[in-house]
Order: structure tokens, then C-alpha cells, then sequence
């Protein structure tokens, strides 16, 4: 159950964009940015004339990883910490996505720099995981003052990055305040790369340095609003199993119950396709009607029920 008591009986779907939906290939300009938004947005009109209330979760890797890039090597400017370049990448995102969405919608979003609240005795903090920011050599890497673990990147060169904690979400601090937007019945974007991760600090709140998944991140506002339907977009159709093999299958529909035993057999990518799927059961375990995952052109169809992976309840 949510953590809230209310619900208002309004149709809400929360759709959280992949990386793909904003930035092609994780490299690129301000303009490569809109042009990508700018394909990305008109496939959530036939959404909103249905009257879904939309509100956006989104990726924020590569922006977050400019600004660290940015951060070094800056000479003139003092260093800032990853909370602060977390909320900067989610008000330069949500200026790109509202500029785009009042044009194709023709609604007015709001965008909410949200901060999402994690323990501060989370084991995540002792074993930092989270791959962000450039690729380094290995002198480069020793030269570093913080962990950096082995990575490879797209073209198969190994190198590493800078490693931080992925605590679990707790609690979106501004749920309350996107609900109000939401029920004027504007788009509002939201839980931009998770949020920026704050531990309660007495009555205030703190950042930490810190990245939290966004699709799980997704699901926890998806469930606290109420949200009927959960629409995580990447850059595939659907789920398969055996994905990238002869055996490969397409799974059309997965009730929590098969689902959660695919991810515990290692079926998902971890990292990739398995917190999306993880996040799909929680929603729907918590009282989603049910979760999809499909990518952005094929958003109303899989809605439509025609394509994409359709979560749902185990006794359906």
C-alpha cells in the first residue's frame, strides 16, 4: 500500500524515460539533446488526448557525467559535489522536456527538482557500485582521490570510472507537491535520475554523494500518487528472455510472481533490464493496475496492449 492515505480518482501514468529517450548513444550537445526530445515527445500525444494525466520520471547519465567532466577540469571555478551537479542536470532536463511538451501537447509542464530520501545506514554506502562520469587510464585512476573500479565501454576498451553508492529509495520528499500539479492536469516532470539523494540530518535533510536508479526511484512516486499504469521506456520493444541468443524469446506478459523468478534465475541484465524489471513488480505488488515495458515509439500500442511487456498482478 502507498505510504499516503488519499487517493484521487483520477487516470494517472507515470512514464519514466530511458537515456536513449534523451541523449542518443550518451554523448552529444545541448542541441543532439533537443533533437532527441524532439523525436522522442510527439509518441506521448495520443496519451494525453486519451486523458492520461502524464507525469515524467527520467535518466539524467550523461548529463550527470558532463558536469563531473566539467567539475575537473575547471580551473576557475570551485568543485561541486554530485548532489548539487544531480539537481543542475534535472533543471537543465526539465527545460528541454517542457519547452518540447508545451509545443507537441500544448499544456504548460512543471518541472519539480526533486529530492528522493535514503537511509543513511543503507549497505550501499559500504560498497559503492555505481559506475558515473568520464573513462580513465590507469594513471589517470590512481591520480584520483575517489574509488574508481574497472569499466568497459561501448567499443570494448577497458578503463575505469569514478564508483559511487546506489542507496535504495525511501521516500520522494515533493510527492505531496507533485500530486498537486498533477491533478490540474498538466504534465509535470519529476525524479529526474532518481532524485538527488538526501539523508535526514535532525529536522533538515542533507545530499550525499551519491546515485539512485531511476526506474526504482520511478516506481516509488508511481506508487505514493496512486498511479494506475507504470510505463518504463528504454530502447528496447520488450523484454526477451535468453536475450542475444538462438534461444531468444519475447515475453508479451509476466505476472509478479514469474517475473520475480526470471530475475532470480539471472535472466535480466543487472544494471540494465533487470532494475526495470524489479521496479515493474514492486509497482504492481503495491497496487499498480499494471507496469509495461516497451521503448517510446511503440508507447500507445503497448498501452493498446499490442506490444511491449505487460507486468501484473500474480492472480490475474
Amino acid at each position: 500500500m502507498s505510504r499516503f492515505e488519499w487517493k484521487v480518482p483520477m487516470s494517472y501514468t507515470v512514464v519514466a524515460l530511458g537515456g536513449n529517450a534523451l541523449l542518443r548513444g550518451g554523448e552529444g550537445s545541448i542541441e543532439d539533446q533537443r533533437d532527441t526530445i524532439q523525436q522522442t515527445v510527439p509518441h506521448f500525444v495520443d496519451l494525453h488526448e486519451r486523458g492520461h494525466e502524464l507525469v515524467f520520471t527520467h535518466g539524467n547519465g550523461p548529463q550527470v557525467g558532463q558536469l563531473l567532466l566539467q567539475n575537473e577540469e575547471s580551473t576557475s571555478a570551485a568543485e561541486k559535489p554530485l548532489d548539487v551537479l544531480g539537481a543542475e542536470s534535472q533543471a537543465q532536463i526539465g527545460y528541454l522536456l517542457q519547452q518540447q511538451l508545451r509545443e507537441d501537447l500544448g499544456e504548460t509542464p512543471a518541472t519539480v527538482i526533486t529530492q528522493t530520501r535514503v537511509e543513511a545506514d543503507d549497505s550501499a554506502f559500504d560498497e559503492p557500485t555505481k559506475r558515473i562520469g568520464p573513462f580513465y587510464d590507469e594513471d589517470e585512476a590512481d591520480e584520483k582521490e575517489f574509488a574508481v573500479k574497472e569499466d568497459t565501454d561501448g567499443d570494448g576498451n577497458v578503463g575505469y570510472r569514478r564508483v559511487v553508492p546506489s542507496p535504495q529509495p525511501v521516500e520522494i520528499i515533493e510527492t505531496e507537491r507533485i500530486q498537486t500539479l498533477v491533478e490540474t492536469g498538466k504534465p509535470v516532470i519529476s525524479v529526474g535520475g532518481g532524485g538527488v539523494p538526501v539523508v535526514e540530518d535532525g529536522d533538515g535533510l542533507t545530499g550525499v554523494e551519491a546515485v539512485i536508479d531511476k526506474d526504482r526511484a520511478a516506481q516509488v512516486l508511481a506508487t505514493d500518487i496512486g498511479a494506475d499504469e507504470f510505463l518504463v521506456l528504454t530502447d528496447v520493444e520488450a523484454v526477451y528472455q535468453n536475450f542475444g541468443t538462438e534461444d531468444e524469446e519475447r515475453l508479451d506478459e509476466l505476472t509478479t510472481e514469474e517475473a520475480s523468478e526470471l530475475l532470480e534465475s539471472g535472466e535480466f541484465g543487472e544494471g540494465s533490464m533487470a532494475p526495470k524489471v524489479e521496479a515493474c513488480i514492486e509497482f504492481v505488488e503495491n497496487g499498480g493496475d499494471r507496469a509495461i515495458i516497451t521503448k517510446p515509439e511503440t508507447a500507445t500500442e503497448a498501452l493498446d496492449g499490442e506490444t511491449g511487456t505487460k507486468v501484473v498482478p500474480a492472480d490475474e
